[in-house]
């Protein structure tokens, strides 16, 4: 069959028939695709209907030249692979290969022989429910297949490829427990269970890798191997709430595919033998993975898409079956005249609309904003020598025997070991009822502590607490074996960090905090934000430190910036990236920090003598010890008498604490992991309150040892010595419990904060140097990394804009002939997976760096996208880290221009905000330290001042509420929660800081790019571009997205 042409045209038509459900065939883009390509007036198009193939043979069914055939629900494949066999239709996709994509198992192991990347997986097959498998281990933080280990967060699918129900297993680190992924359910797509921590064993599975895909999930749709559309979607790992336009369907936007991806689509429709082919793209650190193939499936609501589609599929059924006659697509499309218009654009989340315009000629293109971590706990330390055996030989279990390493016990099953050991060794009597000598009583309560930490919350998580055993002394006893001697720790030191969890109220400041990053830091509309992220124009990137306050506020910040819902474990674990060696530590100046508390302890304990006379002085700031208040000195005492005085009363209500209620027998199964007590609650324990306990999960018990602890290290009587480092504790201990405690009515405890405010102001800031020559040398070895990532994400933000604006500039004609006159082009090859104008531009020789090739990358394609404004592209970097990167960066920003290569130099921060910087003494919960560029499109490339840089910081919490008593401070109180100041210019209105004087700046404190890791190339990826080799050559400036 064909088609032959006479004189009068075509005479007879291609018939395609259409074996499918009819389910599937009346759905809008199979109904869209398939009227357009009637409307050729080349093919004749035969439905089968669902009573022709359920019901009547196969030699009765009609008869076509080319046949399309795809599985569904209740689909007989058999029966029409018999009548393939019979007429031998041409197939657009073959039948045998749909069997494959019902077992995920034989998927994966088709897209591996194909060398398609997939996420490292394992398979466990089981006959029957709960079948006990000797190859399968399961601990609390991983699953173990054949010896191959997947630490959580993993993935668990049925091996059954149409149950849609995917889990995804959390680390205890993180809070632990599941999600589960199913198909929309009205707005939802996902659910968190929190106390779920085992695996399902009712069947078979596939455990996979979970990929960190930055929160979005890729969908690719193939029509033959050189055509692939993309589109993105909100991943439904983040919160589980689907997207939708205002016509209640969910938003997705088509983005770029990089050349590989396209290779990999190629080979996808290629492997599977199905023209028409959906799959699920991973892009990860990157790379990108084939995670799932589904078959037939047709993109939803893209007018544009339809229209390629069916240009394809025409020329796909006249190769086959009249290669005779040219496949060119006519100059115009006959279905152009009647297409409808598509809706403008718009976003809608629980009824609301959210629509943004930006500025005219100066547009922002980036923000980057470093913050520190929300409220947290008092931090805290328990140091006691142990030479018991049972706590040696807890060591050297699990440091591997070694009797001279150190152990450090962070996951549940080992913080239970050491419990249990612990409950064997505490005295059955309490202090006061026995004649031991004052150390060994000592060493009981410190024991006490360990078990109350230990016991906290009724859960363990080596987010907040951590224990370390540091061998002391060694004796050689006989081996066991008899022959010779080996080494045996008799004594260790163990330090149990506990506390600086993140509080309800760090929570809520956080979440509170972004959402006010939403509504302000990006001109425009308040919502604009969301509008320009949901469509693929927002590259967002999260870090954090490892630190388990800091990573979740880093999670929920970024449920308010990104109006999320639902448990922050997932938010973490999808959008937040940990770097703890650019966020994490003072390692690298703590010689430098120590110098500077000497100098700082000389100056205080010298009294009157070493201080000066500010407020003669022009500059205060540049004085040694500025900001100390006058004979420091004279307040020390006071401060330990009113520490004295706080913690005799919270020594009274432990005392009347019964510690048998806590006391479980050392047999007792621990209770499951309580997230919300571990990584921060999101609401006030009304009922610990009202009872008259401390807030929290915090015993009396804890908090006599927290205060015993401060009171002792403050002054040593012995000696008659202070101990000024010790003042940040106190005044930390403080403000905590005003805030937190304050139903205790503690006496004396205001007048202690207000105190130990007095003296931190002056302490915190001089640690990190006695003046600013010091603060300038501190801060730059410990914000050496940050600084160098900052200028990398400036300069990488500015070559992108560079490159659309000479687009623009010199590439008006191309682009014209793109969207206009190459349409004859344009539908003969419709975005063909060579075509140029989506590829990346060659490789510069420029030295490469870590965010530019390791992020993920989305980028908006503007040819199907239905956005005003494609181009326009804003890059958000947010760092979450602690005080002492805060302080850091602050004092290298303020005082660069000191250093001997910038002598004359003008600081980056104007006068009137030194001053005010100068008086800025804390920079508390959630401070930030905001950079935003814009660029002013009117002024030429090569100007400098085409790039301005604004700098803003924030004092972070604001603690007059704890010092008024009107309405609004009682109402933050009640809610134990305090406001965060808003930001604060650090240049005077209407300056230019260039980023080019910005970059001159901080170049000589920062890490230069090169330093960064290099990349590593992913496996499986080296050949892709290799094979697009004769692409690259053809390649042509034309929208240069992907930055090489």
């Amino acid at each position: 069959m064909g088609v032959e042409e006479g004189a009068g045209g075509v005479d007879k038509k291609i018939t395609i028939g259409v074996c499918v459900m009819e389910k599937k065939v009346f759905s809008a883009p199979m109904e869209q695709i398939m009227d357009r390509i009637h409307s050729f007036g080349e093919f004749e198009i035969i439905h089968f209907g669902d009573k022709v193939i359920l019901e009547d043979p196969v030699e009765s069914w009609p008869i076509c030249d080319c046949l399309i055939a795809f599985h569904s629900s209740g689909y007989p494949l058999e029966k029409v692979q018999a009548y393939s066999s019979l007429r031998k239709p041409f197939l657009v996709n073959e039948l045998d290969p749909q069997y494959l994509l019902h077992d995920r198992r034989k998927v994966y192991e088709h897209l591996e022989m194909y060398g398609i990347p997939v996420p490292r997986y394992a398979c466990v097959n089981r006959n029957v429910p709960d079948e006990d498998l000797d190859y399968f281990v399961e601990e609390e933080d991983f699953v173990e297949v054949n010896g191959e280990r997947f630490w959580k967060p993993f993935v668990e699918k049925p091996v059954n490829g149409d149950d849609h129900s995917i889990m995804i297993y959390y680390p205890s680190s993180a809070g632990g427990g599941m999600k589960e992924l199913f198909r929309k359910v009205g707005n939802r797509s996902s659910e968190f269970h929190p106390d779920v921590r085992r695996v399902r064993r009712e069947g078979s599975y596939i455990y996979e890798e979970f990929m960190p895909t930055g929160g979005t999930d890729v969908k690719v749709y193939t029509v033959g191997p050189e055509y692939a559309h993309a589109e993105a979607r909100k991943s439904p790992v983040v919160d589980g709430v689907v997207m939708r336009n205002p016509d209640g369907k969910e938003v997705r936007y088509p983005v770029l595919l990089t050349p590989a991806e396209k290779q990999m689509a190629r080979e996808v429709c290629i492997a599977f033998r199905q023209a028409v082919c959906g799959f699920d793209l991973l892009r990860s650190e990157g790379s990108s993975y084939v995670c799932d193939v589904n078959g037939w499936s047709f993109v939803k609501n893209s007018y544009k898409y339809y229209d390629d589609a069916a240009c394809v599929l025409r020329k796909m059924f006249l190769d086959a079956k009249a290669p005779h006659l040219s496949s060119t697509i006519p100059p115009i499309l006959p279905w152009k005249i009647n297409e409808p218009v598509q809706p403008n654009e718009g976003l809608t989340r629980q009824g609301s609309g959210i629509i943004g315009t930006f500025g005219q000629s100066e547009e922002l293109r980036c923000v980057i904003a470093v913050v520190r971590h929300g409220d947290r706990t008092p931090k805290q330390k328990v140091k006691l020598k142990v030479t018991e055996e049972k706590l040696l030989n807890l060591m050297l279990k699990y440091n591997g025997g070694k009797p001279r390493t150190e152990t450090k016990l962070k996951t549940a099953i080992q913080l239970q070991d050491l419990l249990d050991a612990t409950r064997m060794l505490i005295p059955r009597t309490r202090s006061g009822e026995s004649d031991s000598d004052a150390e060994d009583l000592e060493h009981a309560d410190k024991l006490r502590q360990v078990k109350a930490v230990l016991e906290e919350g009724g859960h363990f998580s080596g987010i907040y607490r951590k224990v370390q055993l540091k061998p002391l002394k060694w004796v050689n006893v006989p081996k066991i074996d008899g022959e010779g001697e080996e080494e045996r720790p008799v004594e260790a030191l163990m330090v149990l960090k506990y506390g600086g969890v993140l509080t309800h109220a760090g929570r809520k400041q956080a979440e509170e905090l972004g959402r006010y990053f939403r509504n302000n830091m990006y001109p425009g509309e308040g919502t604009g934000l969301l509008r320009l992220h949901s469509t693929y124009r927002h590259d967002l990137k999260i870090y954090s430190s490892d630190e388990g306050r800091v990573q979740m506020s880093a999670a929920a910040f970024a449920k308010g910036l990104l109006d999320l819902e639902g448990q922050l474990t997932p938010i973490l674990v999808s959008l937040v990236s940990k770097d703890s060696s650019m966020l994490d530590g003072l390692d690298n100046a703590s010689s430098e920090m120590e110098a500077a508390k000497a100098q700082l302890n000389e100056i205080i304990t010298a009294g009157s003598k070493m201080v000066h006379d500010y407020v003669s002085s022009e500059l205060p700031w540049m004085t040694d010890g500025a900001g100390l208040p006058p004979h420091a000195d004279e307040h020390l005492p006071e401060l330990v008498k009113l520490a004295k005085r706080v913690t005799e009363q919270v020594r009274l209500l432990a005392k009347d604490e019964h510690e048998n209620l806590t006391e479980p027998s050392a047999y007792d199964v621990v209770p499951p992991y309580d997230q919300a007590k571990a990584l921060g609650k999101s609401n006030i324990d009304v009922g610990r309150i009202a009872a008259g306990l401390p807030c929290g999960s915090e015993g009396f018990l804890l908090m006599f040892a927290r205060w015993r602890k401060l009171e002792r290290d403050l002054y040593n009587e012995r000696r008659d010595r202070f101990d000024i480092t010790q003042i940040p504790d106190v005044y930390d201990s403080c403000k905590y419990d005003l805030l937190h405690n304050s139903h205790l009515d503690l006496q004396g405890l205001y007048e202690l904060f207000k105190v130990a405010q007095l003296l931190a102001d002056g302490v915190i800031p001089n640690e990190y140097g006695i003046n600013p020559q010091q603060k300038l040398k501190i801060g730059s070895k410990i914000a050496r990394r940050l600084l160098g990532k900052i200028l990398i994400d400036l300069r990488n933000t500015r070559e992108e804009a560079m490159s659309v604006a000479e687009l623009k500039n010199s590439q008006e004609q191309v682009s014209v002939s793109l969207y206009s006159s190459r349409k004859e082009d344009r539908y003969s090859q419709p975005k063909l997976f060579i075509k140029s104008d989506e590829l990346r531009r060659p490789s510069t020789g420029e030295n490469k760096d870590d965010d530019e090739d390791k992020e993920t990358k989305y980028r908006l394609d503007p040819k199907y996208a239905n956005v005003m404004t494609p181009e326009r592209h804003v890059r958000t970097r947010l760092y979450f880290t602690s005080e002492s990167h805060i302080h850091s960066l602050v004092n290298v920003l303020r005082y660069c221009n000191l250093d001997e290569s910038l002598q004359g130099e003008e600081s980056l921060v104007c006068q009137s905000a030194l001053e005010r910087l100068c008086k800025t003494k804390e920079l508390d919960y959630m401070s930030y330290v905001v950079l935003r560029l814009f660029e002013n499109t009117e002024i030429s490339l090569e100007d400098p001042k085409r790039f301005r840089i604004e700098l803003t910081f924030s004092r972070g919490a604001d603690l007059s509420p704890l010092e008024k008593k009107d309405e609004e401070a009682e109402s933050l109180l009640r809610e134990h929660t305090l406001p965060i100041m808003g930001p604060e210019r650090l240049q005077e209105v209407g300056s230019c800081l260039t980023l080019e004087t910005m970059e001159k700046m901080i170049r000589p404190f920062a890490m230069p790019a090169e330093d960064f890791p290099p990349p590593s190339i992913p496996a499986g990826f080296s050949g892709y571009f290799s094979k697009s080799a004769a692409v690259l050559e053809r390649l042509v400036k034309l929208w240069p997205f992907h930055k090489s």
